[in-house]
């Protein structure tokens, strides 16, 4: 009979599955190192184990500790796996940017989950580092992992991942390429192959946000490059001990909205239900497409599975919102469809100011049309009215007529969005759109920038 003696001995022997439609314009021959075939259905499932088994043999982990790690999600879940077949806890700390998917996912397993805010720095008390620290010191008989600097992770890569890849193509890779997170996995594999045959290029793909490929293009470590991304599991704000950048060829940068556009591409093209960092990765190898020749053998590898950003890059209204479908929006129409069942809110022009105020926070809105018993005679702003509140306190108990500006320009349901565009400057700042005689609908400047 053949059976693993439990979960823990299926991780690792994932199959290279070669791509086709997302890779036509490439001449060479482009194969997936497939890493949701592990059991926790990422690549982090290999160091996750290697982690806690170095740990145990140190004594770092004694006998029912706990787990303690600042995780992406990956990482977070191949340890609570690990820990439930050998009897212990793990504490997972993990940034609000991460999907719910992978929250609920770690719940599901057993860990007990701490959420942090994405946008501080890492010395911040709040941040997923210093959260992460913070717990080991406070939980007795505990382990900090510390995926970033934790060398037991490259060594993962080095000893399963890399080997692997070299056997499955019979030693004829030319590229690899990964996207860079901890680290880990780029230099263990990347280590492990070019002494195999140092001619091959290991490539690592970076997001706009992180800090990986200026620093090693320049050395510097460029605070100016920081700032909060959306892509998930790839790119950082530090520079991790498990990052070997001796090892690494280049890096190329994707950005947000490419990587989210093909991660469904992978699954409309190739039925490669893949996470986040997968269309980062297929995006990088298109980018580089002048790196290869006919004969390459490229390998890229995916990380994790497509079931935990069902709620965002699977989403088309989460897509949507970000800007990363793009919907050929031409009218009027178009651009209030999003928002035909919410009511036009107005004012009366004997109404008071208080009214309007109260109405604006009400509905959180900023600008409101006025009318009257003959239709549409004037607009208030939220701007106008703080201007006027500074000239006269009293403004409260004044009559909307009062002090209100000249109407909103009306338009029909048909305009192009270019007409109404032109029709916004300092003293206008909406649009109303007349569906019917008594039905309308108002498009404000934030309303044109977010179809945009």
């Amino acid at each position: 009979m053949e059976y693993a003696e439990n979960i823990l001995g299926t991780i690792g022997n994932t199959p290279l599955v070669k791509l086709n439609k997302l890779v036509e314009e490439l001449p060479c021959l482009v194969l997936a190192k497939y890493e949701t075939f592990n059991p926790g259905n990422s690549v982090k499932d290999r160091m996750a184990v290697k982690m806690i088994e170095d740990a145990e043999a140190d004594g770092r982990l004694k006998p029912g500790g706990t787990i303690i790690e600042g995780t992406s999600g990956n990482t977070g879940m191949g340890l609570a796996l690990a820990a439930v077949v050998k009897g212990y806890k793990t504490i997972c700390v993990i940034s609000d940017k991460q999907s719910k998917e992978k929250m609920d996912i770690l719940r599901a397993v057993g860990s007990k989950v701490v959420v942090c805010p994405t946008n501080v720095d890492p010395e911040d008390p709040k941040s997923y580092y210093s959260t992460s620290k913070r717990l080991a010191e406070e939980t007795p008989n505990s382990w900090y992992v510390n995926q970033y600097d934790n060398l037991s992770n490259t060594a993962a890569h080095y000893e399963s991942t890399g080997p692997e890849i070299w056997k499955q193509t019979d030693g004829k890779v030319t590229h690899f390429l990964v996207g860079v997170g901890t680290g880990g996995t780029i230099s263990g594999v990347g280590k492990y192959l070019k002494e195999q045959n140092p001619n091959i290029k290991v490539w690592g793909i970076d997001t706009y946000g992180s800090v990986f490929k200026k620093y090693h293009e320049t050395g510097i470590f460029d605070e100016n490059e920081i700032y909060p991304y959306i892509t998930e599991g790839i790119g950082e704000d530090i520079i991790p001990k498990n990052v070997n950048f001796d090892v690494i060829d280049g890096f190329t940068k994707v950005t947000d909205k490419d990587a989210a556009i093909y991660t469904q591409k992978l699954a409309k093209l190739e039925g490669m239900f893949l996470g986040n960092s997968a269309g980062a990765a297929i995006k990088g190898l298109l980018q580089l497409k002048d790196q290869f020749k006919k004969d390459d053998v490229v390998v890229v590898l995916f990380h994790d599975h497509g079931s935990r950003y069902v709620g965002k890059m699977f989403n088309d209204e989460w897509m949507r919102d970000r800007g990363f479908i793009e919907d050929k929006l031409t009218s009027a129409q178009d651009v209030i469809n999003n928002h035909l069942d919410k009511p036009l809110i107005t004012v009366k022009t004997e109404e008071l100011v208080s009214h309007a105020i109260e109405r604006m926070k009400a509905y959180k809105i900023s600008q409101i049309p006025v009318e009257d018993s003959s239709g549409f005679v004037g607009a208030v702003d939220e701007a106008d009215l703080l201007r006027k509140y500074i000239e006269n306190k009293d403004i409260s108990n004044l009559p909307i007529k009062e002090v209100m500006h000249k109407p909103f320009p009306i338009v029909s349901k048909n305009t192009p969005i270019e007409a109404i565009s032109k029709l916004f400057d300092r003293d206008n700042n909406a649009v109303l759109v007349k569906l019917s005689n008594d039905e309308y609908q108002i498009i404000t400047k934030y309303d044109i920038i977010s179809v945009l």
